[in-house]
């Protein structure tokens, strides 16, 4: 177990300030983009993002995509300036903390944590959702599919998954590394066999709404309005979400100040390609009509690859419901990595009970915090499912904004950080400062014009409270939840708080 000692970690060495008993050197590059792909998890995320983004924006999918994946990898270009600097599995909290100070660095942590803890639940709701659609298939009986909507039995089977995923994460990133190398490369294959069956379906005229690809469709000034521009991008933004869980492992990546940085912008590059094959082959297939298998269409929208797995794959059809649940089940495990890491580091340096900062003696992982983020987010699931899906799912539709402010205040950190040495050459003058800046800004303009959109109450489920829709209320909601959090953790050490945190240089390997 490791100890809080409430001081910034010491210049130039790797002291046990800045150590924090992790297993050193045990993902690579190759690893850490396997992990990376996992956690945005293609397939899951696509069969629920392609349909609303293209109620938003129509054929302009594809560029949309590509917009989202602009300030992506803009801010990724700042993440990998950050860890060259100060390798931390806190990223957000730390080096927020370092350029702006605690409270805004803790602030920002909790949005990070509340995102990463409460999508676990939907990551395993998906799960349940496709085991028994899979079984279903498998087995010919229809039946079985409708087991899901049993509620106890669906909440029992969801804690199952969770579980499962904890004890793979508590047991260390190479039993993490192992399972994600079977279940990426299944489903990148799945996708990969949907998309060119899509366009043999197009060019043999067999596709249910055959459309050649258009250049328009690359245009992101086609869409109708910047409200429908936010809102696409807002979910485009969410469906890359996630390739900042490679940072979060630079204590324990071989080459702590480069691999992490290096698998993050791999990652983002391996998924947009990924996402756009696969939107153009499904636009050019199913079309952006409300027809039986359009895009439009708001009965299928929910689950894409459900509707559209028969038509385009015919009898391997069940290739794609194993692959979404592949790829939910993959990312539920690699997506804990991150909030156990960030709880680790607040525990660490005194911004949470030293309880979070304990790490197992056998595995050399943050086991406490492991099994505080699934117990969270397993009674979140349990009480939510059994309240209102609605609320479910408007929770996780909040989260985007969460993603957006957490992303824009680490890049800011980045310029912050930077801003006395950024100009002395070209390259440190994009990487360390108009990169992040535009990145980290471009975030920031979404979560607020999301933020205002969302009190429109037909924004996500159509729930409403007092005539204000229930997406902004939950996001209003978290963030006071996290205020009075703070405030608690102030009273009961404000040390930490009480910290002025110095520029002092990290280690640069260790």
């Amino acid at each position: 177990m490791t100890h809080t000692t409430g001081r910034p970690p010491a210049a130039g060495t790797d002291t046990p300030d800045n150590w924090k008993g992790l297993s050193k050197g045990a993902i690579g590059l190759l690893g850490g983009l396997v992990i990376g792909v996992s956690t945005i998890a293609p397939a899951y995320t696509l069969s629920g993002a392609l349909g609303p983004t293209a109620s938003a924006v129509g054929e302009h999918l594809p560029a949309i995509l590509l917009v989202g994946f602009v300030p992506m990898l803009l801010v990724a270009i700042g993440y990998r300036q950050l860890n060259k600097a100060m390798p931390d599995s806190g990223t957000t909290f730390t080096w927020a903390s370092r350029a702006f100070g605690p409270w805004i660095g803790w602030m920002a942590s909790w949005c990070l944590l509340a995102a990463t803890i409460l999508v676990l639940s939907n990551l395993a709701g998906i799960a349940v959702d496709f085991f028994y659609l899979a079984i279903a298939q498998l087995t010919g009986q229809e039946q079985i599919a409708a087991l899901t909507r049993n509620v106890p039995l669906n909440i029992l089977t969801c804690l199952a998954f969770m579980a499962a995923a904890a004890w793979i994460s508590y047991r260390g990133l190479e039993a993490t590394k192992t399972f994600q190398y079977i279940l990426v490369t299944f489903q990148i294959v799945v996708l990969a066999w949907f998309s060119i069956a899509a366009f043999v379906h197009v060019s043999s005229g067999s596709a249910f709404d055959a459309t050649p690809v258009r250049l328009e469709w690359f245009n992101p000034f086609g869409v109708e309005s910047f409200s429908a521009f936010a809102a696409g991008v807002a979910l485009s933004v969410f469906i890359y979400w996630g390739w900042d869980v490679v940072v979060t492992m630079n204590e324990e990546s071989r080459g702590t100040t480069t691999t992490p940085g290096k698998a993050a912008i791999a990652t983002i590059l391996v998924v947009v390609a990924l996402y756009l094959a696969v939107s153009v082959a499904t636009l050019s297939f199913a079309g952006a009509s409300d027809g039986e298998f359009g895009l439009g269409n708001t009965a299928i929208q929910e689950n894409i690859f459900a509707a559209l797995a028969g038509p385009v794959m015919g009898p391997f059809a069940v290739l794609m419901s194993l692959a979404v649940l592949s790829s939910s089940a993959s990312s539920l495990q690699s997506t804990m990595i991150s909030p156990a890491r960030t709880m680790l580091a607040m525990g660490h340096y005194g911004a949470l009970s030293p309880k979070y900062a304990r790490i197992s003696p056998v595995h050399k992982t943050p086991g406490y915090a492991t099994v505080v983020a699934v117990v969270i987010a397993s009674v979140f699931y349990a009480v939510m499912r059994v309240v209102s899906e609605n609320v479910l799912w408007d929770t996780i539709t909040t989260l985007g904004m969460m993603v957006c402010f957490y992303y824009g205040v680490t890049a800011l950190a980045c310029v912050w950080y930077f801003r006395r040495e950024a100009t002395t050459s070209p390259r440190g003058l994009f990487t360390k400062l108009v990169a992040p800046l535009v990145g980290g800004l471009l975030l920031l303009v979404f979560f607020f014009q999301t933020a205002w959109d969302s009190m429109d109450p037909a924004y996500g489920s159509g729930s409403q409270i007092g005539g204000v829709g229930l997406v902004f209320l939950l996001g209003v909601a978290i963030f006071a939840i996290g205020g009075a959090a703070m405030v608690v953790q102030y009273l009961r050490g404000p040390e930490f708080f009480r910290r002025r945190f110095e520029t002092t240089e990290y280690p640069t390997e260790s």
